[in-house]
């Protein structure tokens, strides 16, 4: 029995005395979603290879030998004429045979000095990397979407809501120069993701290292690691970079579904603030006028899926002990479903971002109504002496009434405002005009348009400079 498992490939048939059930297969084999990982698997391997050739654990034939197998391997992957198989579990595996088959035994002797353990470890932090490289890409791309988009309304003015209601005026362009804010720090955090990711454990082996003298230093300098992992059993099992990865991938569509959250808003008819491309958007299969937002709510949606991969991975690792347990190949799947997932979201919102028409008139209309220069007439009359309390509460009476007469504070004549209080004057009509409010708040930070564009100005610098 024992020759006969030996035929069969596995890298421990000999150890056992029958061979695995075919569910059992089927249940612990991860080679049809960890095949992605293919391209890092190579890398990492190559450069493993090139390491015990320089330190003359094998020789440089066998390692001349290991990159021609691997270079027919990387062939006839992207032809897509390599044959994945089940039996062999993973992508480590299904690679090493191809490899001995094209290399004999220089095949068999790529795995000295190394695990699946701390190679699976390697080449999910290869695969992670790479990721949140394209990640940091996209968002900057999105950021240029939307600055262009803040651009061309820095002086549109509509309603800033708490609580959903009409709170003062601000301009779109302050308003969406706020998700800017949010998607930058979501650059931050993914970059300093990266930092944690970019660590080698190759040569960590199983758990305890290896008896061969190997040079890990090397190859993290030739797979462009900042520095190896300094715990052989931290190595194998730490699992911390994927959670934090997918904590920042959380976060990311978190800021995503807020924004769509609001573009469905914006985009209904009752509001009418904008209006969304109609390639992002679909109909109706029983009402024709339908025009349905469905990109932004779909984001919402896939925002509850992100999450629940975060909540997955901590749950996973929680009752682990050291090093690695087999649990760790259930890390893969959500993790890159979130990578998926925040990429494709970014992708289509930085073209989105582009789709987006802009109701002025309508955002106006809207800012009109509520009273959105009420603050703007108390902050007047704190200017001209009064306690903010009592200022407060004399523009509080000016409300009901206007809310008694149908009308705007802007509506009121002088001497019916004197009647509030007589520290009013002419001038009173500067502040409670939109254009007059939101000019008012200049300063960094504020939505007067002067800064509105000073901020725009310092993001694309800013961004200019990342990109260097």
């Amino acid at each position: 029995m024992t020759a006969q498992l030996s035929k069969k490939s596995e890298a421990w048939s000999a150890r056992f005395s029958e061979p695995v059930s075919d569910l059992v297969k089927r249940y612990t084999a991860s080679v049809f979603f960890d095949k992605r990982m293919a391209e890092v698997d190579i890398q990492g391997s190559l450069a493993h290879a090139e390491m015990l050739a320089h330190q003359k654990i094998i020789s440089t034939k066998d390692y001349e030998d290991i990159q021609r197998g691997m270079a027919q391997i990387r062939a006839e992957i992207a032809e897509g004429k390599f044959e994945w198989l089940l039996d062999l579990e993973d992508v480590h595996l299904n690679i090493e045979k191809r490899l001995t088959e094209l290399a004999g035994d220089a095949g068999k002797r790529l795995h000295t000095g190394r695990s699946r353990n701390d190679q699976v470890a390697t080449d999910i932090r290869l695969y992670m990397r790479a990721a949140i490289d394209d990640i940091l890409g996209l968002l900057r791309e999105f950021r240029l979407a939307l600055l262009d988009l803040a651009e061309a309304n820095a002086d549109t003015i509509l309603p800033g809501f708490t609580h959903m209601q009409v709170a003062q005026p601000i301009t779109f362009g302050h308003h969406i120069l706020a998700y800017v804010e949010m998607f930058g720090r979501d650059a931050e955090r993914m970059a300093d993701c990266r930092k944690r990711v970019n660590r080698l454990p190759l040569g960590a082996a199983a758990l305890a290292g290896t008896t061969f003298p190997i040079d890990r230093e090397r190859v993290a300098k030739a797979l462009g690691f900042d520095e190896v992992c300094r715990n052989s059993l931290d190595a194998v099992s730490d699992r911390d970079f994927a959670i934090e990865f997918c904590a920042a991938a959380a976060l990311t569509m978190t800021h995503i579904s807020r924004m769509s959250e609001e573009l469905v808003i914006w985009m209904s008819p009752r509001v009418g603030f904008i209006d969304i491309a109609d390639r992002f958007c679909t109909g109706s299969s029983i009402m024709p006028q339908k025009k349905n937002p469905d990109v932004p709510e779909l984001a919402r949606g896939k925002t509850g899926r992100v999450n629940g991969h975060l909540i997955a991975l901590l749950t996973l690792m929680k009752g682990q002990p050291l090093a690695y347990n087999k649990d760790n190949q259930e890390d893969k799947e959500p993790l890159f479903d979130a990578v998926d997932t925040v990429i494709d979201t970014l992708r289509i919102f930085a073209d989105m971002a582009r789709g987006i028409t802009v109701k002025p008139e309508a955002m106006r209309a809207a800012a009109l109504q509520g009273y959105a220069t009420a603050t703007d007439l108390a902050d007047y009359l704190v200017k001209k002496g009064l306690p903010f309390r009592d200022a407060h509460e004399a523009v509080a009476h000016a409300v009901k009434v206007c809310v008694d007469k149908e009308c705007d504070l802007s509506d009121l004549q002088l001497d019916e405002l004197k009647n509030f209080s007589p520290l009013i004057e002419q001038d009173v009509f500067d502040v409670l005009s939109l254009e007059g409010s939101v000019a008012a708040r200049d300063h960094i930070g504020g939505t007067a348009p002067a800064q509105v564009k000073a901020a725009i100005a310092r993001a694309r610098a800013a961004l200019a400079i990342a990109a260097v």
